[in-house]
């Protein structure tokens, strides 16, 4: 079974070491955007303007298989 790796990269960025055995690439990208949805809930108020947030899924190889990115923008005028 391939293992994948889930790296954060924002205000506290982190590194998975261990990863996870999942089936496909598709089990993969399911488990991404839970896990995505989890961590940016935690992040709770620490997101600023100007800040990008993202989780980068990689192969075994260390290849990038998917990126969530999440950016902000301070004042927007019309």
């Amino acid at each position: 079974m391939p293992r994948y790796f889930f790296h954060v990269h924002d205000v506290e960025p982190s590194s998975d070491r261990h990863g996870e055995d999942l089936p496909d690439d598709e089990a993969a990208w399911r488990e991404a955007t839970s896990f995505a949805g989890q961590l940016f809930k935690d992040i709770d108020g620490r997101f600023r303007p100007g800040q990008a947030w993202s989780l980068e899924v990689t192969d075994e190889a260390g290849k990038p298989i998917y990126r969530i990115q999440i950016t902000s923008k301070g004042q927007i005028s019309s």
